[in-house]
């Protein structure tokens, strides 16, 4: 019952309790006349971004930097789109653009190529490396035997 009293009283001024702003206040006619022609004639990057965009350009002149004053282009990719691209790009198209990050580095690509034509070592810079992946064991040569003692031993070791 106490509720049902709070909410239905009132404050000195009139207002009833709970409310708040109900909407946002528009501009007049003036206001929004004038908001329309800077668009029109003046619009910010952004605006200009949007409509270059909306039109489905790939990039698009900017009248609103003071020193270049439509010189520079600019593209209409946001940044998550960039990077959605890139993901996409195979390491060759990566090269091609400059973006050296997911490439192999010069001792990584003589490994590749070792391991790849079945070596157990390579070269690199005057160093001796293994063709090994961390983790793996090499392959241990048994020395050929003839006979029943022969089988057992293979038999033991797993060969």
């Amino acid at each position: 019952m106490a509720n049902r009293l709070y909410n239905k009283q009132v404050t000195p001024k009139g207002y009833k309790r709970g409310g708040g702003v109900t909407g946002e206040k528009k501009p007049g006619k003036i206001r929004s006349a004038i908001g329309s022609l800077r668009k029109k004639f003046i619009p910010t990057f952004g605006e200009q971004f949007a409509k270059a965009k909306k039109e489905g350009k790939k990039t698009f002149k900017s009248t609103r930097d003071d020193t270049k004053k439509g010189k520079l282009e600019y593209s209409t990719k946001t940044a998550a789109e960039v990077k959605a691209a890139k993901k996409r790009m195979s390491d060759r198209e990566r090269a091609r653009v400059g973006d050296t990050s997911k490439q192999l580095s010069e001792k990584g690509a003589a490994f590749k190529l070792a391991r790849k034509m079945g070596k157990k070592e390579f070269t690199h810079k005057g160093k001796k490396y293994t063709t090994l992946l961390k983790g793996e064991k090499p392959n241990k040569i048994l020395p050929e035997l003839s006979g029943k003692t022969s089988k057992k031993i293979k038999k033991f070791v797993g060969a």
